[in-house]
């Protein structure tokens, strides 16, 4: 057998493939969008991609199950639980095969069992692993999608947060009481192969570490100590982050089946700042990827700076409107991945690209580039405790309760764009996050949307905690 791990800085998302070398097939476990890692190590193993496994209707990711359909003639297996809101659409023209918990199917030498794990959603199914290539008559482990998490295990409160399903929240949390019961009953030496890690917001206290086993959750996973099932809901419930607002998107788009990739449109080009400009006046979105302190020291009025690194999904997926074209203005080597990072996240709305380099080396000597500044917690403190200046603290919910600056103002990151009328704005707005990172994004958020009047905190709340004295702890 062999088996073979994927994961998505970006996104937190782990995938896996999995072969028999006897017979020369392979399956994916929760597939991402972008299918050619997954081909061209099928290609140098000398195997064929014969199926793609999925544990659920994933919400923060597009799954790349109907990718290899496409490409290499896939049956998707599929759960079939959860009743009829929960059933996948569109499959008339793939090979699936539908599966209820204790079905079983094989491919080659390995045997799949399914599992109904029901909790973060009402279809999560689970896959146990038997290899029958040697003498092995018992499972070695158990692909447990976002129902078992190292450390952690799945949220049930999306639907409702992200979906507006009103009530859905206790009605998973109380289900997936159950399902942790289950899982405790299953043999220690199970390893389990989770669908996340550490950064997933599918979880509130993810695990770094890619694996773990059963009798290692049971000893020393948080959700799997509670004896009682009310005790156990009122901690599972409790401190979940905000699910971004992509994820109701998700959703819809994995029961009903993303667009192929070969199927988006070609992307068009500007190369000019008066191109920019006018994109911008028609009200097309555009976002710069540069790094906070090149987009600080001059960018084109209008852009939104989300910078290309590992949390470019993540932001884009809080602030970019998935119903209005969007360009991208970037150095033209990161095109590539940044489009693969976009589309893993449903934004198929790309419709043009911009080299950032070339644009900003040719701007006419009439034009100015738009700045903003950055200030430091000494030189604000006194500002900040006569309430001369606003303080716009964007940080996520929990961090806000450990503790803020006296009199700020809370907006998540996240929300600004649908929370603009709330920001005061009648004085100086401080945009603060913890570090000075996210606040960047938020500056340029509000610049954009034409609150000019903003400056960036450098070092965010954590510099201002050794630098300033006016806090609320």
């Amino acid at each position: 057998m062999l088996l073979r791990y994927f994961y998505d800085e970006k996104l937190a998302h782990a995938s896996y493939l999995v072969g028999c070398q006897a017979t020369g097939e392979a399956v994916v476990v929760d597939p991402m969008r972008n299918v050619l890692p997954y081909i061209e190590t099928a290609i140098a193993e000398k195997l064929k991609i014969v199926g793609a496994l999925e544990t659920h209707i994933h919400a923060d990711f597009v799954s790349g199950s109907r990718e290899l359909a496409e490409c290499s003639g896939a049956t998707l297996y599929l759960s079939d639980e959860g009743g009829e809101e929960w059933q996948y659409q569109n499959l008339e023209k793939i090979n699936h095969q539908l599966l209820k918990g204790g079905d079983i199917f094989k491919i080659g030498n390995l045997i799949f069992e399914t599992l109904h794990t029901p909790g973060h959603t009402p279809e999560s199914i689970s896959f146990l692993l038997t290899d029958r290539g040697g003498t092995a008559d018992k499972p070695m482990g158990l692909f447990s999608g976002d129902f078992v998490f190292v450390g952690d295990i799945g949220r049930p409160d999306l639907l409702e947060k992200a979906a507006g399903m009103a009530g859905t929240a206790e009605a998973g949390a109380k289900v997936m009481y159950h399902s942790v019961e289950r899982f405790k009953s299953l043999p220690d030496y199970l390893q389990v192969w989770p669908a996340h890690g550490a950064g997933s917001a599918c979880g509130k206290a993810l695990g770094a570490v890619p694996s773990s086993t059963i009798g290692y959750e049971k000893q020393f996973n948080w959700a799997m100590h509670f004896d009682q099932e009310q005790l156990f809901m009122e901690a599972l419930l409790d401190g979940q982050p905000e699910p971004p607002y992509y994820f109701a998107v998700m959703k819809h788009v994995n029961k009903v089946g993303a667009s192929l990739i070969k199927d988006l449109p070609q992307l068009q080009s500007v190369s000019s700042i008066e191109e920019v400009q006018a994109l911008i006046a028609q009200g097309v979105q555009v976002i710069d990827t540069r790094q906070a302190g090149s987009f600080a020291n001059g960018h084109i009025e209008g852009t939104i700076n989300i910078p290309f690194n590992k949390s470019i999904t993540n932001w884009a997926g809080w602030l970019v409107n998935y119903e209005q074209p969007l360009y991208v203005l970037t150095n033209i080597e990161h095109l590539d991945e940044i489009l693969i990072a976009l589309r893993s996240i449903g934004i198929d709305n790309v419709d043009g690209y911009g080299d950032i380099t070339n644009i900003l080396l040719t701007i006419p000597a009439q034009v100015s580039l738009e700045t903003y500044d950055s200030v430091t917690p000494l030189e604000i403190e006194e500002l900040v405790s006569k309430g001369d200046v606003t303080v716009l603290d964007i940080r996520n919910q929990a961090e806000w309760n450990q503790g803020h600056i006296e009199g700020a103002q809370h907006i998540m990151l996240g929300t600004l764009l649908k929370r603009i009328d709330d920001i005061q704005d009648d004085q100086q707005i401080i945009v603060q996050c913890q570090s000075g990172v996210r606040s960047a994004i938020g500056t340029s958020v509000l610049r954009a949307a034409g609150k000019k009047n903003c400056v960036n905190l450098l070092g965010g709340y954590a510099r201002w905690k050794k630098e300033a004295q006016t806090l609320n702890v």
